[in-house]
Parts: C-alpha cells; structure tokens; sequence
C-alpha cells in the first residue's frame, strides 16, 4: 500500500512486473493523472471518474444507503434498479460527498522540530496539533478545500495532505438488488463470486467548474483526469494496480496483540453480532418490507461479522502469533545494548496486558449501543433536549431543536420495526452481560436482574413504556413538550438504559482506556521505527489510514488451501449455476435470463462468455470498496468490492500466496449499463479503448510506452 508520493523510488519494479505508464502519470502536482481520477466516497469507500462530464463509479454496496434513500415501496430502486434518462432525472444525495486528493507532501523535518525528549503523548499531541494547523493555513483557500496534516506509522512521519471536495453528488445509475448484491451474505468474502458490485453517480459543480452546494444551476463536474475503459477487460496474468484509499492495517502488531484478536476481541464481536442476525434475517425472509427496511443495517452489521471469523481463520492458518514472535526474538537480538529498542517488545506485552479488559469493554459496548438494537443510539439523540430545554428555551431555540428531531424521527421510524428491535435486544443483552466484567459495566444492570428476574421481561417492560420505539407516543410527547415532559422522558427506560452504559464507559472505560492507548502509541512508534530501522533488508510501508494509496500485482488466481483451486475468472454461465429460486440471495431478474439464453452481450463478451468477477493479488483492506483496478496502461479493467475469505487477515498478516482481491469485470459493468438496464448512452458517455488502439493522453500528458 504505497504513498502515491513514493512512486518513484519503486516505478522500476513496477515497470519490471508490467507497468506500461510512469510514476509522474499516476502522481503529478503540475498536470492530470490518475490520482485526479480516485475519489474518496462519502466517508469510506473509493470511486473513479470515468467521463468528462464527471460520471464516477463506485460499488453498489457503497451506494446502497443513498440507493435505498431514494427508495420506497413504490419506486423500489433496491429490488428494481434505477437508471437516469438524462440530467435532470439525476438524483440528488443529500449527505453525499466526493473528495479528490489535490496533493500530498511530506512534513515530517517540520513536524519532528516541535517535538522534545521526554515529551508526554498529550504534550506531544498538542504540538503536532498546533504546527500541524499552522502548516495548514499556509495552503491558500478556496471552495471544498481542506488542508490537514496526519500521522503515518505512529507518528514516526507526518504528510500534508491538501483536498477538494463535492457536495452535490448525484444518483446516475444502479442494477437491481438481484444482481448488485447478488449472493448476498452466503457469498461474501467468498470466491468464486458472481456479483455485479457496481452502482454510478455524478459529481455536480457551479458553473465554474468548483464545489457548491446543490443547486439548480449547478453543472455536471469537469475533471482533471477520467479513466478510459479497457473494453477488452483483464487479461489473466497482466500487471494490475488499484488506486484507492484503505481504511485501516495493523501490520506492526506485536504477537500478543495478534493473540488478543484471534481469541479474545473478534470472538466477542463475532457472537454479538451472530445473535443480531439471527433476528434481522429471520424478520427480512418473512416480508418484502422489512427486507426492504432492514437492507442497509443487515448488511452492515453482516460484513464485519464474516470478516472477522475469516480473520481468525487466517491468522491461525498461518501461525501468525508463531511468526511475530520469531521477528520479536530477532528484533531483541539486533537491538541488544541499543538503549532505546531493546526494552520496547516488555513494555507493548505490559500495555497491551493492561489494555485488554477496556479494549473488550469498549467492543461491547460498541456492539451493543451502536451495532444491536437501535432505540438506544436513537435515544442518545435527545440528549439535548432533555438536559438542555431550559438553556434551548431562553435562546429561542428549543422550537427549531423539536423540529429537527421530529424530521430525524420520520426518517427513522420509515425503517424501523419495533418487534424487530425488540428482539434484537433481548438476544444481545444476555451476550453483553455474559462478557461484561464487573466495575467496567454499568452498576445498574444488576439492579436489573434483581427487578426483572429475566432479561426477556426487562425488554419487554422498555419497549411497551419507552417513547422510543413508539412513533406515536414519541411525537405525542414533542407535539406536547414542557419542562413536566423532560422529566417523564428523563426516567424513560431507553433513555436511563442509554445513559447508563454511555455514562459508565466515559467515566469508568474511556479515560484509563486513553491513558493506555498513549502510552502504547508511544510505544508503538518506537516498535516501529525500530522495525524499519533495524531491519533494513525488509520493505516497509505505512500502515493504512484512509489516505491515499496504490498497491501492485498480477490478475491471477490462487490455491488458498490443499486441494482447492481458485480461477481468476468467474461468468455469467456461473450465475445460473448459483440460481436458486427458493433462496433469495440467488435470485436472477427475468431479464438476466433472457439475455444470457439469447447471448445477447454486445460487445462486451470473451470468446462467446460473460466475464463477471476476477482475482488479482493486490493489498486492500475496508475503504478500497469501490476503487478501480487498472492495468498497465492506466485503463479500468474492474471494480474491486472484497477479498477472499483466506484473505482478510491480511490486514495484520500478509501472505502473498493466499491473498487475493475480488473485483468486478469492467465488461459486466458496462454490459448490466447497457443491456440490462438500458442505459447505452452512459457507456457512450465514457472513452473505451481496446488492446489495440492507440493510448489516449492522460489530459496532456503523453503517457510512457
């Protein structure tokens, strides 16, 4: 996962394995290039511009909220898919937005002048902040622009990173559910994989071309750089490079940290989280409705959960606590009479020792409040206004406070069930109560037991008194506000139940969580650099942090395990080997079937098939949903949207033999655009090239053949 900065130093490498371009045409501060092409999606996937008129690609699962935004029982985009005539039938996205990476620049001599020796973590903290801040100021401003200093390998070096960002972004295009998200869970993090993960928008910008609030008069977005489409897709074996921008890796963990992951803190997650689903899939077989309602939680809650038990899979598969015990024995060797290294691997065991009990307090409470069931984070909402209509009152604000929750409550009770809920949250309580250690839990959930008996009559006593799982009793209550009213919703069961665990991990989880957490980054950033400096002979980058990022491979295939074989490819012929009637995540649309029985694929097929998904062995991780996967050239040749499940540990843990990345053949996009839905004149919209035809310029820049 290379800083796009540092290209240089590795594009001989890169030309070796196949990179036909040069590093100056995927990173350039003075002309067009690829990186003005990668867009950070809303808060955490990526997407491509692939017009001039900004059309940007991302996946359907990152899409999928706004896709269900604009949904409803009537026009039903989720089930039924959506695709834009023209312009103006282009769906605004309320909260949506599109950030591109102007430039990057490494501060660290600067950043490392504010610190001293012996400086604490907040002392620490609070220089970087401010010189940071004042590196900032130093780029000019304009509309959508934010300058920000951040943090790579626990501080060891800093990067100013510059960016612009859209706020009108529409709704283009997206296929319906049977084939967006065909597979479902059953299929995720699996392979071989069949699903047309893709879904289109479009960047909107004022009339001179910068970021603007939405507006009638805004125009579609012109673009630095847009990616032209390898229309003859992947070819197996060729270079692959994908562009995109990864959330998080942790590959300087030490062992006793990796041994924390594999047996203590996913096994937590992976059982709250199982006792959730069993009750939000059970409700969403039983009615279109709530499948409907319940899509975008389900699978939010669902992706963690099945990364995680492949992530402890890996991790054992290829004794990950062996290997990192085998790099700390030769660390302890090469560091020995090196004050500031040799004493670091004892104290991450003791921090990381220490951390433990909180870090398992924090997951369940995260589990509980924010991943289970939902009236308890709804209930968090009115904080405000119950401890605060006084205040709220004399400013003349306390009207405009109702009203704005009134609206939050419509939008929210349009896709809640409350029996549902219910028994969300007498299936995750008892797994809370199990794991919660006494003095890190709430004092009051014992009195709970005493009062109720069971659990069961406890959720029951909250959701038929609480304001919060009622729509009428809710509205009844701000249609009728007083001070008399505060009071009754300051003893409401959900919000005493809310305030309990929130007020018990910010006093008695949060702060010694916070000390620790200091004192191991500390540690870390010494463990680190340590790291690269002792070990020379070993390639190192920073670990991910949603910042820009390009890793390099090959589209190939994989044997994870003995016996098992993965292809590189995967057609449309093995979507109606999936299909299954009976089981709604193999669904196929009817019109699927009449295309793929008439062979009817354009010009988008391989020798007479239908490719759809394909492997390669690039480095991602959460983030990269979305980004595009190009070939040597700089073409889009796919969408990757997962990785295997023998993959997902490489987050800590590498292995380039297993590892493998899902996308989705850039030929199934255009042709699920075009035949499916109809919408020939977006495909017509882009620049598709083929092997043989002269490479188009990168915006003026001559590309390097």
């Amino acid at each position: 996962m290379w800083l796009p900065t540092l290209l240089k130093a590795i594009e001989g490498d890169m030309r070796t394995e196949g990179m036909v371009i040069s590093a100056e045409d995927i990173y350039s501060l003075n002309q067009g290039s690829l990186k003005d092409a990668v867009v950070l999606f809303g808060g955490g996937c990526t997407a491509e511009v692939v017009s001039t008129q900004g059309l940007i690609l991302t996946n359907h699962h990152c899409g999928h909220s706004f896709i269900q935004q604009h949904s409803s029982m009537e026009h039903n985009y989720l089930r039924d898919g959506f695709s834009a005539p023209t312009l103006a039938d282009e769906l605004p996205s309320p909260g949506l937005s599109a950030t591109f990476i102007v430039r990057m620049e490494d501060v660290t001599d600067r950043m490392q002048a504010a610190f001293t020796m012996g400086m604490g973590e907040t002392e620490r903290g609070e220089a970087a902040n401010k010189l940071g801040n004042e590196i900032a100021r130093e780029v000019p401003p304009g509309p959508g622009v934010k300058a920000v200093v951040r943090p790579f390998n626990y501080g060891n070096s800093w990067y100013l990173i510059v960016s612009e960002t859209f706020n009108d972004v529409r709704m283009v295009c997206a296929p319906p559910g049977d084939i967006g998200k065909f597979g479902g869970d059953t299929d995720n993090w699996m392979w071989p994989r069949h699903t047309g993960d893709f879904s289109m928008f479009r960047i909107y910008a004022s009339p001179d071309n910068q970021p603007a609030a939405f507006s009638a008069a805004n125009v579609p977005y012109t673009p630095k750089h847009s990616l032209p489409i390898a229309i003859d897709g992947a070819v197996p074996g060729e270079f692959a490079m994908i562009f995109g921008f990864p959330g998080r890796t942790q590959r300087y963990l030490p062992s006793v940290a990796v041994a924390q992951v594999m047996d203590v803190i996913d096994p937590l997650r992976i059982e709250m989280r199982t006792a959730s689903l069993n009750v939000i899939n059970a409700a969403m077989l039983e009615n279109e409705q709530a499948k409907l309602q319940y899509a975008s939680k389900q699978a939010r809650i669902a992706n963690g959960w099945k990364k995680w038990q492949g992530e402890v899979r890996g991790l054992k598969e290829l004794d990950a606590v062996v290997v990192k015990q085998e790099q700390e024995r030769e660390f302890a060797a090469r560091a020995a009479g090196n004050p500031l290294y040799e004493a670091v691997p004892g104290e991450l065991v003791r921090l990381y020792g220490e951390m433990l009990p909180y870090e398992s307090a924090r997951e369940l409470f995260v589990e509980l409040v924010y991943m289970g069931p939902e009236f308890l984070r709804f209930a968090q909402g009115y904080r405000k206004l119950i401890e605060e209509h006084a205040e709220l009152r004399k400013e003349n604000k306390l009207q405009g406070e109702l009203d704005h929750l009134r609206t939050g409550a419509q939008g929210y009770f349009k896709n809640y069930i409350p029996e549902v809920d219910r028994k969300i949250f007498k299936a995750v309580l008892p797994v809370y109560r199990k794991h919660a250690q006494a003095g890190l839990a709430p004092g009051e959930l014992t009195v709970l037991d005493k009062r109720h008996g069971n659990w069961d009559r406890y959720a029951d006593a909250v959701f038929d008194k609480s304001i919060f799982t009622s729509p009428d009793r809710l509205y009844k209550a701000l249609d009728h506000f007083s001070p008399s009213v505060a009071k009754r919703m300051a003893k409401d069961p959900a919000w005493r139940l809310v305030q309990a665990l929130s007020n018990n991990y910010s006093e008695q989880v949060r702060p010694r969580l916070g000390v620790l957490s200091d004192s191991l980054d500390a540690a870390m950033r010494t463990w680190s650099g340590g790291l690269m400096e002792l070990f020379p002979e070993k390639t190192w980058w920073p670990d991910a942090n949603s910042t820009l990022r390009l890793s390099y491979g090959k589209v190939e295939g994989a044997e994870p395990r003995d016996g098992i074989i993965y292809k590189p490819f995967t057609t449309l012929e093995g979507v109606m080997e999936k299909y299954d009637p009976a089981n709604p995540e193999f669904e196929v649309p009817q019109k699927l079937f009449n295309l793929y029985r008439a062979k009817d694929y354009g010009p988008y097929a391989h020798n007479g098939t239908m490719p759809v998904c394909f492997l390669s062995s690039l480095h991602t991780t959460g983030g990269n949903s979305g980004s595009p996967v190009l070939n040597g050239r700089g073409e889009l040749i796919g969408l990757n949207f997962d990785r295997t499940w023998e993959s997902t540990m490489s987050d800590i843990l590498f292995d380039p033999a297993k590892c493998r990345n899902i996308s989705v053949d850039i030929r199934y996009v255009l042709f699920i655009i075009d035949k499916y839905l109809g919408a020939k004149h977006l495909v017509e919209e882009m620049n598709l090239v083929s092997a043989g035809e002269e490479l188009p310029h990168l915006i003026d820049l001559p590309l390097h053949r």
